[in-house]
């Protein structure tokens, strides 16, 4: 066992015993936990946990931050060597753990997704190696810069380019509401899956609805949230909404058709510090190679030109 910081709040209904699989990872020198998905059928929590965490009946949760006992089921030297990654989703993230695994043994990308404005608050509470964000700035039409100056004391920060993707409207095949754009999320029949706050993609979609004087009270399903891309494709390949907004990849994973409309800059946050030690010299050793840029190009809706380049340093 060992005594780790909770990186993201667990609600728990009270009067049951809960037992929460949680990723580990060491960042300055602290143990860090985070929870991964709950329920019957989150299977493949069972495979990425290294160790979890007991709720007893008494409580309604864990606070964010909390000092929690996680239970380890791998080695301890295995959760030193993890990177601890907290913040937005991409599927190229998912292929950069797969391939660390591989090329460096004992080593592992420890994923938690809380949406860029949630890797960002990890960064600056220190819990963290590094941070998927894509925040497009209203005022400057720049992507995360602007955040990064906003809520760190951004000298201390860099950014290294991990991917630009392409977002859009995900849709049934054959689209068959005829969704052209956005404009059309508030055509009658129309249900709609959002992002979490705090997502980039949920910032993108309000700023869109911002440019056409459309409120989010006119979209059907505009409070129905997902944590993921594949979870906003999952929704419409099941007929739970007709139209999320997400990346080109997850639309293509589940053979959905794709609605462009933008593409974003997806970049990796982390310290100066953490630019230069091995464990991201290990990162952008995967990152730069071929293996990884045609395994991410062949998902679709990529470009890979800038990636593993520091595009920012305060």
């Amino acid at each position: 066992m060992i005594n780790a910081t909770l990186a993201r709040r667990i609600v728990s209904v009270p009067g049951m015993d809960e037992f929460i699989r949680v990723k580990v990872g060491k960042v300055g020198g602290r143990y860090v936990a985070s929870p991964l998905a709950r329920g019957a059928g989150a299977i493949m929590s069972l495979v990425r946990a290294d160790g979890y965490i007991e709720i007893p009946g008494s409580s309604q949760g864990i606070q964010e931050s909390s000092e929690v006992a996680v239970h380890l089921l791998r080695d301890a030297e295995e959760i030193d060597n993890a990177v601890v990654a907290i913040g937005s989703h991409d599927l190229a993230l998912d292929l950069l753990g797969s391939l660390l695994s591989g090329k460096y043994p004992g080593m592992s990308l420890s994923s938690t997704h809380v949406g860029s404005m949630g890797g960002i608050m990890a960064m600056r509470r220190g819990e963290a190696h590094i941070a998927g964000v894509h925040l497009l700035d209203e005022e400057t039409g720049e992507y995360n810069v602007p955040y990064v100056k906003r809520y760190l004391d951004s000298k201390d920060y860099a950014l290294v380019n991990l991917v630009h993707r392409e977002q859009g409207l995900i849709v049934a095949p054959g689209n068959p509401k005829g969704i052209q754009g956005i404009s059309d999320l508030v055509k009658p029949g129309v249900s709609f899956v959002n992002r979490q706050r705090g997502a980039g993609t949920r910032i993108l979609l309000d700023l869109e609805l911002k440019k056409l004087g459309i409120s989010e009270d006119q979209i059907s399903g505009y409070e129905h949230e997902e944590y993921t891309h594949m979870g906003v494709a999952a929704s419409v390949a099941n007929s739970v909404a007709d139209v999320g907004l997400g990346i080109r990849s997850a639309a293509r994973a589940l053979g959905l058709d794709f609605v462009p409309v933008a593409w974003e800059r997806y970049d990796l946050l982390m310290t100066k510090e953490f630019l230069h030690s091995s464990l991201m010299d290990k990162l952008l050793s995967i990152i730069s190679s071929s293996e990884f840029k045609g395994q991410v190009e062949s998902l679709g809706g990529y470009d890979l030109s800038q990636s593993g380049q520091v595009v920012w340093q305060g």
